[in-house]
């Protein structure tokens, strides 16, 4: 080798001494990459997070990515109340209650020495007699092995300090990770300062918004109140025109006065009640009710009426007052018996006419929320004193009228001459003639639209039926056409909008059909079209393509621009249907379907379609019989310990083998038992099976110590149905330390905040709770914290991918971490293969459950008596 090349050789002892520092210089690179990381990442906190709650958190986790930071805490000197403020504080040792504690009271402690020197301390146990001499600091609380603390400053003033601190021997502090908190905390302070006034903007906007939230109801409030009495004074004016302008016809007076009325009161049902010449018989000369027809006259008695007329006073009466006055004898028992099983609710008014009392006006509600109030007692109190004045006035005014009329009719009888007698009763008959073909008009066609209406479209579908069985190559099919967003329009620009809208969309799709198509509305947004004796099958499909086109254009709405959508179902004329009614049905369905595909588009209605939900109909059927008698198999799965092969606790499962679908999937299983409302009747089935199985060893399968249920969200939303679970429990003399309840996250998403009183309420009572399916919906680590929780279970699509998946390995672990604060245990679901077991046990996950561990085994199921 020539002396050129060896020149630039090293020997092995230049080699070793370099490595080190090569080693020093990569290590030096790498801190300095994770600090810039964590300053960006503290930067992206101080933009993002509008919350203090969260930062301190995110902060903490930040800064134990570049040491050890399993103690940690950070507090604020607040000068002016002179108090520190623990906002985050998280310690193996020490637990902080107390987040404020007065200055004095913390002066003579480290923390205080670095609020009140502004220097960091640096101390290690051994220089702790030492630290304290020379600073006269005293150290109370668990005595940390290192001790890491800086001062959080603005500009020059100290505002707070930021400590990490160790218990473990192995662990040591350098002044590097000094040197890095030091230039950490001043970009923390800056965070810090920007979330505050993030969060002091937003609360001041959230006051500012509910003050002017306030305002605006107090001026609704006073709006209503002037409609109200301007509502009642227009009444009170109507009535007294009332008694001075209907002639003669009594039963116009009367129904005119019950339409003011309803526009005081609901009232759906109002009768008057009149006594007759001799005292002892009510009239009814006026009643309309919404269940019964007619009322016949009756000998007065022990009803409500009578009462009225007995006490003089205006009456508010509801079932408990029913029965009080039966007791005090006011009542008859039949009188009672008909109040109770009909009406809900009943205000009477005496009618006081000329000084004496005539008759009642009483009007009543039916079902159980429709109930009447003092104030309702109170107007109808008002409103019938002018009531009785104006059908005294206008008793008068009849009396005076018939008696004029009479005179009139004699003059008349002798000097009307016979032409004039027939033309006017030719002028009768014209104008009869013009009402009833009017009132047929009506009859037949919407008021709104003037469109055909559902009795005149099924009429001729009617037609086109018979036509069809007659000639069956003639093709007719109905269209059931139903509108998107009228409610939306309706609610936001009034019915006035929604009206316009409705007859522009009529005349949208008239000039979408032939002349001799029909069109029609059947009441609501739904309008259906009869293409009448068409050629082509697919001219069906190219008239709802032009329909849908038609809907889709912009509306323009009292001066605004709004759009809404279409989706269609369409039904031909097949021989086999038999009534108008069947072909709508099938065209309503493959509407629904057309909207369940997506809105804005069309779908032909098949069998299938038919077959479908009778399908789903029987199956609900089934399923409620199969409930009913225990035809349910149940299996038993044990969740194991591993560190001793053992069964910590058994989930019960249960599964339904169909006769005709075999084995039903357990998400359909789910959807089966929510959509017939018996969700609760499985729970509580489940819940009995594994009390008789803890009752009864002989059953279950040796070494059953605990077993869990999966129990429905539903039992949380009510106390009387967690005390319904007790009381089951109770009766079955099971030690609820044996019982575990598991509750799938995704139902603790939809209800969280309703439910907390009641998981704690079933953690007192001694039961086990585990969280389900963690991390398979919207899952917030509040719910860690807020919720009593012994176990998690990791939903098992986190376990299936391991070990394959590092990041969901990665998932389960920091679930671990946060399970040794929070006094929880991780159960991973799901484990199928030996890998996700052996990938389990390097990160010491204890509890698992899953096929490769232990297999579902089936109880027998008992008979029935």
């Amino acid at each position: 080798m020539s002396s050129e090349s060896t020149q630039y050789e090293l020997s092995e002892e230049e080699l070793r001494e370099l490595i080190p520092q090569l080693q020093q210089l990569t290590d030096k690179y790498k801190r300095s990459e994770r600090v810039q990381k964590a300053l960006f990442d503290i930067a992206e906190l101080a933009s993002s997070v509008s919350n203090l709650n969260r930062l301190y958190p995110a902060i903490h986790e930040i800064i134990g990515d570049f040491m050890n930071a399993d103690n940690f805490f950070v507090a604020f000197y607040e000068k002016d109340a002179n108090l520190v403020n623990f906002v985050y504080f998280v310690d193996e040792f020490d637990e902080q209650t107390i987040r404020q504690i007065p200055a004095e009271s913390l002066m003579d402690g480290i923390t205080g020495h670095i609020l009140r020197t502004g220097r960091h301390v640096f101390l290690e146990k051994e220089n702790q007699e030492a630290f304290t001499r020379e600073t006269g600091v005293s150290i109370v609380g668990a005595v940390p092995h290192q001790f890491l603390g800086v001062p959080l400053k603005r500009g020059s003033q100290v505002i707070g300090a930021m400590v990490v601190q160790t218990y473990d021997e192995t662990v040591f502090y350098t002044d590097e990770d000094l040197e890095v908190l030091l230039f950490v905390s001043q970009h923390i302070v800056n965070a810090v300062d920007r979330v505050k006034s993030r969060e002091l903007t937003e609360r001041t906007i959230r006051d500012r918004t509910r003050q002017l939230r306030k305002i605006n109801d107090e001026l609704q409030e006073e709006i209503l109140e002037r409609q109200k009495i301007e509502t009642l004074q227009q009444a009170l004016y109507e009535i007294s025109e009332l008694s001075a302008n209907l002639e003669g016809d009594m039963d116009a007076f009367y129904a005119s006065i019950h339409k003011i009325l309803a526009r005081l009161i609901t009232a759906p049902n109002c009768y008057i009640a009149t006594l007759d010449e001799t005292g002892e018989y009510l009239d009814f000369p006026y009643f309309s009710d919404t269940t019964e027809d007619t009322i016949e006259r009756r000998p007065l008695g022990l009803g409500l009426s009578e009462f009225v007329l007995r006490t003089g006073q205006t009456e508010l009466i509801n079932p408990p007052r029913v029965l009080e006055l039966t007791q005090a004898g006011e009542l008859d028992v039949a009188a009672a018996q008909r109040m109770l099983k009909s009406a809900n609710s009943w205000l009477g008014s005496p009618l006081v006419v000329d000084g004496k009392i005539s008759g009642v006006i009483g009007i009543q509600t039916y079902g159980k929320l429709a109930k009447y109030t003092a104030k309702d007692l109170e107007l109808l109190r008002f409103v019938s004193h002018h009531i009785a004045a104006a059908i005294g006035r206008k008793r008068n005014t009849d009396a005076i009228q018939q008696y004029n009329a009479l005179l009139e009719e004699k003059v008349r009888e002798r000097t009307r001459e016979l032409d004039k007698i027939n033309s006017f009763l030719k002028q009768q008959i014209e104008e009869r003639k013009e009402i009833e073909l009017k009132l047929i008009h009506d009859a037949h066609h919407d008021s709104l639209t003037d469109l055909p209406n559902r009795t005149m479209f099924t009429s001729r579908l009617e037609l086109a039926v018979a036509n069809k069985q007659r000639y069956p190559e003639n093709l007719f099919a109905v269209l059931f056409i139903d509108l998107d967003r009228f409610k939306t329009i309706n609610d936001t620009l009034g019915h006035h909008a929604g009206d316009e809208f409705l007859i522009e969309v009529s005349r949208r799709i008239a000039l979408c059909i032939r002349g001799h198509d029909l069109l029609a509305r059947l009441g609501g947004d739904e309008f259906v079209v009869l293409l009448d004796n068409f050629e082509d099958a697919a001219a069906a499909e190219d008239v709802a393509t032009r329909i849908i086109d038609a809907i889709s254009k912009p509306f323009i709405l009292d001066g605004k621009e709004m759009y809404s959508g279409a989706s269609v179902g369409i039904a031909h004329l097949e021989s086999y249907y038999r009534a108008a009614d069947e072909v709508l049905r099938d065209a309503d369905a493959a509407m629904y379907q057309a909207k369940t595909l997506g809105r804005g588009r069309f779908v032909m209605f098949d069998k299938s379609m038919r077959d479908r939900l009778i399908e789903e109909l029987e199956l609900e059927n089934e399923f409620r019989l199969a409930l009913r008698q225990e035809e349910f198999d149940c299996y038993l799965q044990p969740v194991m310990d591993l560190r001793n092969d053992s069964a910590f606790y058994h989930e019960l499962y249960v599964r339904w083998e169909h006769s005709r679908h075999g084995k039903v999937n357990r998400k359909h299983f789910r959807e089966v038992a929510e959509q017939s409302g018996l969700t609760l009747d499985l729970d509580l089935f489940q819940l009995r099976k594994a009390c008789e199985l803890l009752n009864n060893e002989a059953e279950a399968p040796a070494g059953i110590e605990k077993i869990a249920v999966n129990v429905s969200i539903n039992h949380l939303l009510q106390a009387s149905l967690v005390t319904k679970i007790l009381q089951l429990v109770e009766e079955y003399q099971v030690s609820p330390e044996r019982l575990v309840f598991e509750f799938d996250e995704n139902d603790l998403n939809r209800r969280s905040q309703f439910i907390l009183p009641a998981i704690k309420k079933l953690k007192r009572a001694g039961i086990t709770l585990v969280l389900d399916n963690f991390g398979s919906g919207l899952a917030s680590l509040s719910y860690l914290f807020a919720y009593p929780f012994d176990y998690i279970k990791i939903d098992h699509r986190f376990v299936k991918s391991l070990p394959r998946s590092q990041r969901n390995l990665k998932l389960i672990q920091s679930v671990m971490l946060i399970s040794e604060h929070l006094k929880f245990d991780v159960i991973a679901e799901g484990v199928d293969a030996r890998a996700q077991l052996k990938a389990l046990n390097e990160i010491d996950c204890h509890y698992a459950q899953g096929k490769i561990i232990s297999t579902p085994e089936p109880v027998a199921r008992q008979k029935r008596a």
